[in-house]
């Protein structure tokens, strides 16, 4: 593995760099508060190329590799997690999720709008009663006139009440379990689908759009199958993959924010005739802050290049979302400890990344589903006796 970028991840990086600090940071809070993301930014991030980014030419990206990506993530996690939310949402688990499972027809269909930002993507996964365990899925797929109807309620679905385009999951076989489970590519103003807020204010990540889907006998042809039919669940989990390394990525983001606000707060706070930076307390916290972020910046970048060589990588992502998001929760409740009363309120960003980062331990799986991924790749499965 090589440490050093190459041209060409440097340059997305920078690019990721500017967008982010440039446009994104300056408009985090006002976004924060009003609980909404422009989306003059999507057309924004459609035009630099960041959207598209990993496609390949002909659908309108530069294919970038996945560390690349991570890159762009981390700079957007950085600046804010709902943007960051926004992209690996659209980006990894639904574009690129069509370029690895769809037909030639829709990836013509789709990809191009998806890179440029005229359409949002949503991954409609998420149920009442199937968070975790995803076989457990009630959605119902149902056989008729050449194609399938589909029935159920999805929460929790990030763009869902922007996207002109979903991804959904839904079972033609409950009693099979994860291998009845399809996967549909549903343009979202198709009949039968009613979308709305969720209820209540989130803790964190407020100017994500977080929707209700409700199907009503949603019909679709066919040719809306993403893989074969039963093939659902290995679609599902393959973006996971992708999309677990977005929130790694991005929590890095969350906890460089706070261990740059925390040393630009303790070479300027003072107390007791001097920085509070020169307190040896403050030294400590700040030396742990920096390890962690820079071990769990190595593990995202490690997931990456064996995603890059076509190598396994299940444990090693889930590895490096576990790390990397109880590194920025460390990270962010540090800050705020740090900033003393400051950091209790909304004047500073380090109460925003303290409210972000629950939602990365919980996004793509929650640490607890980390901890169990990793300890099945670990032991393997018991061999049946006899």
């Amino acid at each position: 593995m090589e440490f050093e970028l190459t041209a060409a991840q440097a340059a997305v990086q920078n690019l990721a760099r500017n967008f982010a600090q440039g446009r994104v940071a300056p408009l985090a809070r006002e976004m924060d508060e009003q609980g909404q993301m422009p989306l003059a930014l999507v057309g924004e991030m459609g035009a630099l190329g960041l959207l598209g980014g990993p496609l390949p030419p002909e659908y309108g990206g530069q294919d970038w590799d996945p560390l690349a990506l991570a890159l762009c993530y981390e700079e957007l996690g950085r600046a804010d997690s709902s943007v960051r939310g926004f992209m690996t949402v659209h980006t990894s688990l639904v574009a690129q999720c069509l370029l690895a499972w769809g037909t030639p027809e829709q990836k013509q269909a789709y990809l191009p709008r998806l890179a440029r930002g005229e359409w949002i993507g949503c991954y409609c996964l998420t149920e009442p009663n199937a968070g975790s365990d995803v076989a457990s899925m009630e959605a119902e797929a149902v056989e008729d006139a050449g194609g399938y109807r589909l029935r159920g309620e999805k929460i929790w679905i990030t763009n869902g009440g922007i996207a002109q385009v979903g991804l959904v999951f839904a079972s033609r076989d409950r009693a099979a379990r994860h291998r009845g489970i399809c996967a549909f590519v549903v343009e979202m103003n198709t009949p039968g689908v009613r979308r709305e807020k969720m209820p209540g204010r989130e803790l964190g990540h407020r100017a994500s759009d977080h929707a209700q889907v409700h199907l009503k006998d949603v019909w679709v042809p066919a040719t809306a199958l993403l893989g074969a039919p039963g093939e659902g669940f290995k679609v599902a989990m393959s973006a996971l993959d992708r999309g677990r390394l977005g929130v790694a990525a991005g929590a890095v983001g969350v906890g460089q924010a706070c261990l740059d606000a925390c040393i630009t707060f303790a070479q300027n706070r003072r107390q007791f005739g001097k920085r509070i930076g020169d307190f040896e307390m403050i030294q400590a916290a700040l030396a742990d802050m920096a390890a962690d972020i820079e071990a769990a910046r190595l593990l995202v970048y490690r997931a990456a290049w064996l995603q890059a060589h076509g190598r396994p990588a299940t444990r090693e992502t889930s590895i490096a979302k576990l790390f990397a998001t109880e590194a920025a929760a460390r990270a962010a409740s540090q800050a705020v400890l740090l900033h003393g009363g400051r950091g209790y309120s909304n004047e500073y960003p380090v109460e925003r990344y303290f409210r972000d980062i629950k939602g990365l331990q919980i996004y793509e799986g929650t640490s607890h589903i980390q901890r169990i991924v990793i300890a099945r790749e670990l032991i393997g499965k018991e061999a049946p006796k006899g």
